[in-house]
């Protein structure tokens, strides 16, 4: 029933009331301007006003608080005077003493000036958006598809996501292929680095339970959620209050999460923010299987699959570079071959994944026993090379003896329960004093090393 406010005595006249009243109108009638500005206008049609009340001092707040209501405004006479200020409203219509029946036409007519004014203002607003939503999804799949550098393309594609949504923050887990945890590949805080410590198990915390059911899920209160892992909060002094959580998959297998964080509005997420992000989450997916691949046949090509030390091909060239270096600048350059002792035993009594194993945590041991600029290879089996850049003679037979050290100190496999302990032999040679080139270093510290191996083992043998 459309809502009418009859304002004014003119107004007021009873055959106006009782022609709309009859005509299923619900009408209500005030007296005056001053009367008029405490009354609620939430879902009011229209207004009939007497243009006697234009000079009324409140007819400006009046306006003001009824502005988009359509108005009649009606005038005793053909003056036009106290008319001009009402007439630059929209949806008003002045009338000279008017009868019922054009009354009622103009009432009809305002009614549908602002149901197509309204209708016309939606469809603008939904076209607008839909625009906004095609030119989002178009610089989405432009950014996913330009580049192979994961990182680079989750951060922008995660920004017009967090723009669209009006999300406060958002992060992408991915799951670690190792250990089956969900990892926090990229986010959005200035404590990266310590949300980076966490990882969550699988079926841990609402985006640990979205990888564990590969189903979307939006918490409007995680405060009310018994799955929510609030141990990040703490760390980083943080309130999450809305979460949604979208599973990334590949093949059908999930391979991640895509998180986000709080309605900058204060409101809790929606079906809309959902239904954009499930949108683009298969492109999401494609783009990180893609530059994940890349990146693994990239470090393939310079690395050992096992232990993710350098490969030979890649210590070739590093001792290449070195050699030139050290001539340039007149130093030296020194290499390590490294050989496990009795590593033919271990793998006849453990068997070779035990075997595979202390070749990963030697790798491990050798990295911490060495400085940033050394570089460290497997050359094959249980051998590694150390290059030793703007590196003596004795400086690389005193790193040998503490690398050799270490190794003889150290216990292999605890978690395991093996309790294994190991030794190696190292040969040293260095460039220029021993080595005038890159084959003759590498032979005489090959040598080196296999001179302690068939003589005494756990030992150091330099050629200075």
């Amino acid at each position: 029933m459309p809502k009418i406010f009859l304002i004014g005595n003119i107004a007021l006249r009873d055959d106006i009331d009782d022609a709309l009243s009859t005509s299923g109108f619900f009408v209500t009638k005030i007296e005056n301007f001053d009367k008029a500005l405490s009354v609620n206008y939430n879902e009011t049609d229209l207004l009939i006003i007497d243009k006697k009340q234009s000079r009324e001092p409140s007819l400006r707040k009046l306006i003001k608080i009824t502005k988009n209501i359509p108005k009649i405004i009606i005038s005793e006479n053909l003056s036009t005077k106290g008319f001009g200020f009402w007439l630059k409203e929209p949806f008003t219509y002045p009338l000279f003493s008017p009868g019922i029946k054009e009354i009622k036409h103009f009432i009809d007519r305002l009614l549908r000036e602002k149901k197509t004014f309204f209708d016309n203002t939606k469809l603008k607003n939904e076209l607008s958006l839909a625009q906004r939503e095609i030119n989002f999804y178009e610089d989405v799949s432009k950014t996913l598809t330009s580049s192979l550098d994961l990182g680079n393309s989750l951060k922008k594609v995660m920004e017009r996501i967090k723009d669209m949504t009006k999300a406060e923050a958002w992060s992408i887990l991915l799951i670690d292929q190792e250990t089956g945890d969900l990892v926090f590949e990229k986010m959005e805080s200035k404590k990266a680095k310590v949300i980076r410590k966490f990882r969550l198990k699988i079926g841990e915390g609402i985006a640990g339970w979205v990888a564990q059911e590969g189903i979307p899920l939006i918490v409007p209160d995680v405060t009310k959620d018994k799955r929510f892992f609030g141990e990040i909060d703490k760390a980083i002094h943080f309130k999450t209050k809305s979460l949604l959580c979208v599973p990334i998959k590949s093949q059908n297998q999930v391979i991640g999460v895509l998180e986000l964080v709080n309605k900058k509005t204060g409101n809790p997420f929606k079906k809309d923010d959902l239904d954009l992000v499930i949108r683009i989450i298969d492109q999401l997916a494609i783009a990180i299987e893609r530059t994940s691949l890349y990146q693994r046949m990239k470090e393939l090509a310079i690395t050992d699959d096992l232990t993710k030390l350098f490969n030979t091909r890649y210590l070739n060239r590093t001792i290449e570079v070195e050699i030139q270096r050290a001539s340039r600048y007149n130093t030296s350059v020194s290499l390590i071959f490294m050989d496990i002792d009795y590593f033919k035993n271990v793998n006849d009594r453990h068997g070779h994944l035990i075997g595979s194993k202390i070749l990963v945590e030697m790798a491990q041991l050798l990295l911490k026993s060495l400085r940033t600029v050394d570089i460290v290879a497997r050359y094959g089996g249980d051998e590694f090379v150390i290059v030793l850049p703007q590196t003596s003679p004795d400086a690389a037979a005193q790193i040998a003896e503490r690398m050799r050290k270490a190794i003889e100190d150290y216990t292999f496999l605890k978690k395991e329960g093996y309790l294994l302990k190991l030794t190696a032999s190292f040969g040293v040679a260095s460039y220029p004093e021993s080595a005038k080139t890159k084959e003759d270093l590498i032979r005489l510290a090959d040598e080196a090393m296999y001179r302690v191996k068939y003589h005494t083992r756990n030992a150091v043998y330099a050629i200075v």
